[in-house]
């Protein structure tokens, strides 16, 4: 009988234990990689309509001056849209490259740990709620001084 036992006891020891923070990591390798995806695929369509006859047809039926300030700033929005979603992909590559390094999920500004939830949420987030609630307030006040 204390083969048996010992047999067990050396299975239970050989069963790997699982590392809550790999699968912490990989949990959040696959928000942000999933979240890559989606800022991609928007993207793509938006390039799509972008150089589609949508813009040409549009240019097409202008009666007037006021129409084609509404082409214009549609194409601006689309440019915009465009230019956030490299922004955004920008942001994801560097987490990613910081989730690699052991750095991701540590706020810049005071060290502390981002919490989890908030690392859902915006996954590339670089900075604590307090510290960015801080970093917004302070980007205001320099915009109210430069007025």
């Amino acid at each position: 009988m204390q083969k048996k036992e010992s047999k067990k006891a050396k299975k239970v020891e050989e069963t790997p234990i699982v590392d809550d923070a790999k699968v912490r990591e990989e949990n959040l390798r696959n928000l942000l990689l999933e979240k890559r995806r989606e800022i991609l695929k928007e993207a793509m369509e938006e390039i799509k309509r972008f150089q589609s006859d949508e813009n040409k047809q549009l240019v097409e039926t202008v009666l007037d001056d006021g129409d084609l300030s509404v082409v214009d700033l549609s194409e601006d929005i689309s440019l915009k849209q465009l230019s956030s979603h490299r922004e955004n992909l920008l942001k994801i590559d560097t987490a990613l490259q910081k989730l690699k390094e052991g750095t991701y999920g540590i706020c810049e500004d005071c060290g502390e740990e981002i919490s989890e939830k908030r690392l859902e949420v915006m996954p590339f987030a670089i900075y604590c709620r307090d510290c960015q609630e801080k970093q917004e307030l302070m980007s205001k006040l320099e915009q109210i001084v430069e007025q």
